[in-house]
């Protein structure tokens, strides 16, 4: 192992980078960052050196890769807003890999999702799947590493379905929750992002954790972990997302959208392969009761304010 390497991560003062950076460091490797957020406090110190994502600026985006190694790629949008898309983050990926490319990175990581595909008429997954290919078809050297939810500290998803469970008596089900899903903790992506890394060949994985809820287990299984056992009910996909963009407009935030209920529904995160994650949600929520879901996690505060912390723009 030649820890004089340089290793890229895209968004390491965010959530996923961030644990990658971390376990990059721990190996003593020299790690710099791409991001959008270079004035966010750096967790890092002086050990994390940050680069702006210049996708406006491919020569510059070129120079900051000169020398890389290995590409860790987290950058993504979780749905269309006024100010960011899915189309967008697609195009700007494309100028990543490009940059890539031509600084002579030996090898990429690229993180996707289960399930992409080209003709999915969800923009999320074939969006993803486009990328797919483009980096397939680029040259480089590849690992694509296909996660369903992630969980962590800094997640968005458990937390807030934790923080409804604790505010709410009642909690809707979009559908009969029958649908199935594989969480993976964050870290345990990292760790297989990193691994990857390390090797030469060209491969595709499926990035889940050891355990597969149906939805209506899940949110069972949070209720129960943080002693808020709720009443669940049946609605029509239509009213859920009525009723969370509801609670989006209270919190002014995006609570789930459409889409996302869509690719839930049509059981676009699970998939039939072993687990790559060690770390099990039910575990992991035990461990976490006592502060999971206490406050409300912003996907669109984290986007406002670049320059807070990432973990502490949580209300």
């Amino acid at each position: 192992m030649n820890t004089k390497e340089i290793h890229a991560v895209t968004g390491a003062f965010g959530y996923s980078g961030r644990y990658l950076a971390a376990r990059l460091l721990e190996q003593g490797r020299t790690v710099i960052t791409l991001t959008n957020s270079v004035k966010r406090e750096n967790p890092f110190g002086g050990h994390v050196r940050a680069f702006p994502l210049s996708f406006t600026e491919p020569g510059r985006l070129a120079a900051a890769l000169a020398g890389v190694d290995v590409l860790y790629n987290t950058y993504w949008v979780r749905f269309n807003h006024r100010t960011f898309t899915h189309a967008q983050a697609v195009a700007n990926t494309l100028v990543l890999f490009e940059a890539a490319r031509r600084a002579g990175v030996r090898r990429v990581v690229h993180v996707s999702i289960t399930n992409p595909s080209e003709d999915s008429p969800l923009e999320y997954f074939s969006g993803k799947a486009r990328l797919e290919r483009a980096l397939v078809e680029s040259g480089l050297a590849y690992a694509i590493l296909r996660p369903t939810v992630l969980f962590g500290r800094e997640d968005i998803l458990i937390n807030n379905i934790a923080w409804a469970l604790r505010r709410f008596p009642v909690f809707a089900i979009f559908g009969d929750g029958s649908y199935r899903l594989q969480p993976i903790h964050v870290d345990d992506l990292a760790s297989l992002a990193v691994a990857e890394g390390q090797r030469s060949e060209n491969v595709n994985i499926n990035a889940i954790g050891p355990e597969t809820f149906t939805y209506r287990e899940l949110v069972k299984t949070v209720g129960e972990a943080i002693s808020r056992p709720r009443l669940l009910v049946n609605v029509p996909p239509g009213l859920g997302c009525s009723l969370g963009k509801l609670v989006g407009w209270y919190m002014r935030d995006t609570f789930i959208t459409r889409e996302e209920i869509r690719g839930l529904m049509a059981e676009l995160l699970y998939v039939p392969t072993p687990p790559t994650g060690k770390t099990a949600l039910t575990a992991w929520m035990k461990s976490n009761a006592a502060t999971l879901g206490l406050r409300y996690a912003s996907e669109l505060d984290r986007r406002r304010n670049r320059q807070r912390p990432y973990f502490a723009n949580e209300a």
